[in-house]
């Protein structure tokens, strides 16, 4: 394995507790990284302004991945990267949500509309588009829908949701231009997860690993399965892993 220069940390599951808090051993630990030069960086499904305070808690000094690979930002709020879906896909996705009754989400640049639509989609600029629900049909469903299109990338966050992105955009492409930045490579990258829109950070990166409360389709193709998000898994495998 090469050396990790760079820990690339997905936020809710894995990063966070279940109270959406970041643990003071995990700090502890994240701060020692620091101290020997490894870059951390948040890579997300979240958008900037709901991750950026937990980067300045950790003081991060380096990258931020959001909306799932949409969006790099520098720690200094720089925008190096941002990819767009199409308005009219995203009032297209809208339209077949609200027909199978499913509760939806969508994020443009300048913020968020949960379960409500803008009076015209062409005046935003889109990054992604969510939808969720308890009943699995209706996410099969969905998917099937969304499937037809072959602009969209597909994924979830957690079991019960459904993400949506431009083709091509997700954590592992995002990650591989922070590298290019810093001059290092995927064999160079610790990725944690617990989703499907983890997978392929986990799978590119030099060690891949799935916190211990993640979908068994994380944990398959991990390299290395931590404890949960709730017992300090992210802490515990930067540890054994860089400290």
């Amino acid at each position: 394995m090469d050396e990790i220069k760079l820990i690339a940390l997905d936020m809710d599951g894995t990063l966070l507790t279940s109270d959406e808090e970041v643990s003071e051993y995990t700090q502890e630990v994240i701060k020692k990284a620091l101290a020997k030069d490894v870059h951390v960086v948040l890579s997300t499904g979240r958008w900037l302004d709901s991750c950026y305070p937990y980067a300045e808690l950790l003081k991060l000094q380096s990258y931020l991945v959001t909306s799932n690979g949409g969006e790099i930002w520098t720690v200094n709020k720089e925008l190096i990267e941002r990819h767009l879906l199409d308005p009219k896909i995203v009032e297209i996705m809208w339209d077949l949500a609200q027909n199978i009754e499913l509760n939806t989400w969508m994020v443009s640049t300048e913020g968020v509309y949960r379960g409500t639509r803008p009076d015209d989609f062409y005046e935003h600029e889109w990054l992604k588009f969510g939808c969720d629900s308890l009943d699995k049909d209706k996410l099969d469903q969905i998917v099937k829908e969304f499937s037809y299109y072959d602009e969209l990338e597909l994924t979830n966050s957690l079991p019960t949701n459904v993400e949506v992105n431009p083709i091509g955009v997700n954590k592992a492409t995002a990650l591989k231009k922070v590298c290019d930045e810093i001059g290092i490579s995927m064999n160079n990258v610790m990725s944690v997860g617990d989703s499907l829109n983890d997978i392929k950070m986990i799978q590119q990166a030099g060690l891949g690993v799935a916190v211990g409360n993640a979908q068994e389709a994380i944990k398959k193709v991990a390299d290395y399965v931590t404890d949960k998000n709730n017992d300090n898994g992210v802490a515990k495998a930067i540890e054994k892993f860089v400290l």
